[in-house]
């Protein structure tokens, strides 16, 4: 394996954790959410932040499947996926 092709999967990897683990929330904030009226309070930043690893999760997948593939658009692929990791980094810093 490629040493971008790696990268790739380590971010691939991570916005796939972030994701699951941010669904994993929301379901507990769907169950709880009648209960304790701040958890309805952060509902909606937290749907937002899922959205936003669901589409860098698909953006990091298409960019690994195309380097493994060896496919022409590898390199659309994978400014998408940093220029994603960018903005995304850019949404949540401070």
């Amino acid at each position: 394996m490629r040493p971008l092709t790696a990268v790739t999967l380590i971010v691939l990897g991570s916005c796939f954790a972030i994701m699951v683990s941010l669904a994993a929330v929301i379901m507990v904030v769907l169950v709880l959410g009648d209960e304790y009226p701040r958890l309805q309070r952060e509902f909606d930043p937290l749907l937002s932040s899922v959205f936003i690893f669901v589409g860098m999760t698909v953006i990091a997948s298409a960019s690994f499947f195309a380097l493994l593939r060896n496919h022409a658009a590898r390199y659309w692929a994978q400014a998408a996926m940093w220029g994603g990791l960018l903005l995304t980094g850019w949404y949540y810093w401070p």
